[in-house]
């Protein structure tokens, strides 16, 4: 066997660095899903007392615990996509072509 020449590997690494706004994303990430489980538990546990009482006020935190955790899961997910991106896993999209101005929608010059 002979020795690969060089002995350096093909696209060395960058050095890895502490990068405090990663991990503010991963802190809020999981701030935001442990929201998101605790809403989940309090609008189960509000719509079982609105269901056994009643009462119109339990029907209310329902509502607005629903809404909280729709919110926290929301977030939590925008979060995880921006954390994707800075990690390098996930790319914005490629931007649209600019259209001629002198060609109507649709791809087709006009007939004369």
């Amino acid at each position: 066997m002979t020795p690969v020449a060089g002995g350096k590997r093909a696209g060395a690494r960058a050095p890895r660095r502490f990068r405090p706004a990663l991990l503010g994303l991963a802190v809020a990430i999981t701030v935001c899903i442990v929201a998101w489980g605790y809403l989940v538990y309090a609008a189960i546990d509000f719509g079982a007392t609105a269901r056994r009482d009643g009462s119109g006020g339990a029907w209310a935190l329902l509502g607005l615990a629903s809404v909280g955790a729709i919110a926290c899961l929301f977030l939590g997910l925008m979060l995880l996509v921006r954390l994707s991106r800075a990690l390098g896993i996930t790319h914005a999209p490629e931007p649209k072509p600019k259209r001629d101005p002198n060609q109507p929608p649709g791809g087709r010059r006009a007939a004369r």
